[in-house]
C-alpha cells in the first residue's frame, strides 16, 4: 500500500533560490530565469538586495534579510538554499547556520573541488563580474587561495555595466563578447590555468562560449545547483 506523507506547504521543489531585487534581463541560463532549471525551484526575492548593494557592498546590513527569506523558503518546502549572487560566499557560514538545511551560496564554492581535479602545475582561474569586489575577505571566507588567478568583466562594454547598474536592456552578443574576452585575458596572463569557475550567476548563458574559446572545462552556477539538487533529490534507479 502506498502511503503519501505531508509536512510541506509546497512539494516537489527541493531547491530554494534567493534572488536579488533587480530589473536587468534574466535570459535562459541565468539562475533567475525559471526556464534554466530542469527541476522545479522555489524563488524568493530579498528586498533591498540590489546588485550594487550585494556585489560592491557585500550585502552589509542585508544578511538578516537573506536569513529571513531563506527561512521562508524552508518553511514552504525547500530542502536546500542557494543564492543568486556569487558574492554571497562571504556569508556562507552565517546562512548555513541559520537555515539548518544545506546552503550553497555561491558558484565559488566549486573552486576547491575543481582544483583537486587538476594535474600538478595547473590552477583554477576565476571570472567575476567585479574584480575589485572579489576581495581577500571573500576568498578566504570559503578557503580559496589568495594567489588564485582572477579576471573581471569590468572593462567590457556591456555585461558588468548592465548587471551592476541594473539596466533594463542587455545586448546579449556584447555581453557574450565581454565574458569570452575576459576568459581569454585570464588564460593568456595565466597559462597554468586548467579550468575556469564563473563567479557570477548571470554568466552560465556564456559558459559554452568560454569553453570553446579557451579549450578548458568551465564550472558555473548551473553546475553548482545541478550538483546541489542531485544530493537533495537522488535519482531513483529502481
Amino acid at each position: 500500500m502506498a502511503i503519501a506523507k505531508g509536512g510541506k506547504t509546497i512539494s516537489g521543489a527541493r531547491v530554494g533560490l534567493l534572488v536579488l531585487e533587480s530589473q536587468f534581463p534574466r535570459i535562459p541560463g541565468d539562475g533567475g530565469n525559471a526556464t534554466t532549471w530542469p527541476f522545479p525551484v522555489l524563488y524568493k526575492m530579498v528586498p533591498g538586495a540590489t546588485p550594487d548593494a550585494v556585489v560592491r557592498g557585500h550585502a552589509q546590513g542585508l544578511v538578516e534579510r537573506f536569513v529571513d527569506a531563506a527561512k521562508e523558503l524552508v518553511a514552504l518546502g525547500a530542502d536546500g538554499i542557494t543564492t543568486n549572487c556569487g558574492f554571497m560566499a562571504l556569508h556562507q557560514q552565517r546562512l548555513a547556520d541559520a537555515c539548518q538545511v544545506p546552503v550553497a551560496t555561491s558558484s565559488l564554492l566549486q573552486v576547491s573541488s575543481v582544483q583537486s581535479l587538476l594535474p600538478q602545475g595547473k590552477r583554477v582561474g576565476i571570472l567575476t563580474v567585479s574584480k575589485a569586489s572579489l576581495t581577500d575577505e571573500v576568498l578566504t571566507s570559503i578557503g580559496i587561495a589568495l594567489d588564485t588567478p582572477i579576471q573581471g568583466t569590468d572593462g567590457g562594454k556591456e555585461f558588468s555595466r548592465v548587471l551592476l547598474d541594473d539596466e533594463l536592456e542587455l545586448n546579449v552578443d556584447l555581453a557574450r563578447e565581454d565574458v569570452v574576452s575576459a576568459a581569454k585575458s585570464l588564460t593568456a596572463a595565466n597559462p597554468d590555468v586548467g579550468a575556469i569557475v564563473l563567479e557570477c550567476t548571470n554568466m552560465p548563458p556564456y559558459a559554452s562560449a568560454v569553453a570553446e574559446a579557451t579549450g578548458l572545462p568551465v564550472y558555473d552556477f548551473y553546475s553548482l545547483v545541478s550538483w546541489f539538487h542531485a544530493g537533495l533529490r537522488p535519482q531513483q534507479f529502481q
